[in-house]
């Protein structure tokens, strides 16, 4: 295998990927320009001598380096002091049992005591997002030659998407942080999540998108009354953008780059509902859509830490990745037997997946192989077909990257790479209204006819 990727401290670790390995010079100029933006793209620490009180972030005790394993304290910090590498949350637990999950809220917060949140996170204007169903997939199933299926469907959440979690926990530590405004460089789903929560807590939002994006997606940001702007190129064009902007604006928290920590943990969420919805007990396989690959990442993360604590049996479980082949960038990287993802420029129609850098890509890969998994691909076409036979056969509408999921769990399972025998779990990560462009040339009234029965029995439709 190759070498892995050293990975440069980028604000494009922001949304999803690296921006600075796109940008002109050489990476060591990339590097130290992107440090520069990211120091000063934190409030400001006062020099009064005296101890500053730790951030009251619930059993959080440090941030780590993915890479070298250096610590920091808690703070609005997302790249290692000492190697520029990502940085994570690492915590302190105590204990934690079954019934103290299951006495708290039908939200996210009833895993408080597992995510880096205040202690009053519950008393504080949020969207609750969480608790979504997890669907048995019997039709599904079936077409599909499976024994045992289930749909993580998380477009039940305020926003239709999944990133009403990852939001909701960023918010809670950027404001414990003492950030004031919230924002975000979006492929659209984050868009409609930070607009979302930032008016329910009574704050402003600033949210940049692509030009191109669904129209969908568009008006069910700007609905929320924030700033929305439209940046013509990429989504790498806009995260860009988003990298200046926070070095300018001290109390702007972007909630995926620099409280991108806390931001991230917000999908360790959606493993432990699996989990607990299952009887406290985990899947064998599950299959998630890859953007950034963070999502994945902490799926794994959540499973591991409900083993250590004794919350469920440590059983093997392996964890695929699905991209879409108009940018599949770990889905190349993981066939090729490379641990370097290569970024790509994006041209699908899930646009939600459509992250040409992803940040967590290198994550993605190690966790799937040490797993057992794999990262597919499909295209287009076959994202549609996904789409439309989830509808068909369970009733749920799911966005495009819905589709790559399902169109991808069919891949698998024809290469012999998924058990069918297995009890496995797919993520729809959205609803299908935010991306019907995808599928309305595809479906449509089997006829047109007179406002008469006649004219009905005339099609033999009946």
């Amino acid at each position: 295998m190759t070498p892995r990727q050293p990975h440069r401290l980028a604000l494009g670790h922001g949304a999803n990927s690296d921006p600075a390995q796109l940008a002109s010079g050489t990476d060591e100029e990339r590097t130290r320009s992107n440090v520069t933006t990211s120091l000063s793209a934190v409030p400001t620490v006062s020099t009064t001598p005296g101890p500053t009180p730790a951030p009251d972030l619930g059993p959080a005790r440090a941030l780590s380096c993915r890479e070298c394993g250096a610590t920091q304290p808690l703070g609005p910090f997302y790249a290692c002091s000492e190697c520029f590498g990502p940085l994570e949350v690492s915590y302190d637990f105590g204990t934690v049992t079954q019934a103290s999950i299951e006495a708290g809220p039908r939200n996210i917060w009833r895993y408080q005591s597992l995510l880096p949140v205040p202690s009053t996170v519950r008393e504080v204007a949020n969207l609750e997002p969480g608790c979504t169903p997890l669907v048995r997939a019997d039709n599904l199933a079936r077409a599909l030659g499976m024994r045992a299926l289930w749909v993580k469907d998380d477009s039940a959440n305020p926003t239709h998407s999944f990133k009403d979690r990852v939001v909701a926990v960023a918010l809670a530590a950027a404001r414990e942080l003492g950030f004031t405004t919230l924002a975000c460089p979006s492929t659209g789903n984050l868009a409609n999540a930070v607009a979302a929560a930032a008016a329910r807590a009574g704050i402003r939002s600033v949210v940049l998108v692509p030009a191109d994006l669904e129209q969908q997606k568009i008006v069910t940001t700007a609905v929320y009354g924030g700033t929305l702007v439209a940046v013509e190129g990429t989504y790498d064009d806009v995260n860009r953008v988003a990298s200046e902007l926070a070095g300018e604006h001290e109390d702007w928290a972007f909630v995926n780059v620099n409280v991108r920590p806390y931001y991230a943990e917000g999908s360790k969420t959606l493993g432990y509902e699996v989990a607990e919805a299952l009887g406290w007990r985990l899947p064998e396989q599950v299959v998630i859509p890859v953007a950034s690959g963070s999502q994945l990442t902490k799926v794994d993360k959540a499973f591991g830490e409900l083993g250590d604590l004794g919350l469920v049996e440590p059983t093997p479980y392996r964890i695929f990745g699905a991209q879409a082949s108009g940018c599949s960038p770990v889905s190349a990287a993981f066939k090729a037997g490379h641990d370097v993802v290569r970024p790509v420029r994006p041209s699908t129609i899930a646009k939600s997946l459509a992250i040409g850098n992803p940040a967590d890509g290198p994550y993605v890969l190690d966790t799937t192989r040490r797993t057992g998994g794999a990262v597919e691909d499909v295209s287009d076409e076959e994202v549609v077909e996904g789409i439309r036979l989830l509808a068909r056969t369970e009733g749920i509408f799911a966005e495009t990257a819905g589709g790559v999921t399902v169109a991808t769990l069919r891949k698998l399972l024809e290469s012999g790479q998924i058990d069918p025998d297995a009890e496995t779990v797919v993520f729809n990560t959205g609803e299908g209204l935010k991306t019907l462009d995808a599928v309305a040339p595809h479906v449509g009234p089997a006829a047109t006819i007179p406002a008469s029965a006649d004219a009905f029995g005339a099609t033999a439709l009946g």
